[in-house]
């Protein structure tokens, strides 16, 4: 294997349950990315986006270094203060 792609692919035809968990972790991992992304773009700091959204900077510390995962309200409070939108897609 050449890439973490390839090793990907390889884990999900060994192990359905293991890939399915390394694509749920990708999946947060983007919106994470997007979510720093946007506050960096608008020059906010955690500080700031806290402040406005109603939670602890703490909070946003937590969830921007993957140590919690934000619950579906908090999540969407965040990125409408972010002028984003959560998609979901079949």
């Amino acid at each position: 294997m050449k890439t973490w792609d390839d090793y990907k692919e390889h884990v999900k035809t060994i192990d359905s349950a293991t890939g399915r968990d390394i694509a749920d972790i990708e999946e947060q991992a983007a919106i994470i990315s997007e979510i720093i992304k946007q506050r960096n773009a608008l020059g906010l700091s955690q500080r700031d986006l806290a402040s406005i959204c109603g939670v602890p900077q703490s909070s946003v510390a937590r969830i921007e270094s993957f140590q919690s995962t934000p619950n579906l309200a908090t999540l969407i409070k965040i990125l409408h203060h972010l002028g984003l939108k959560l998609t979901v897609s079949k």
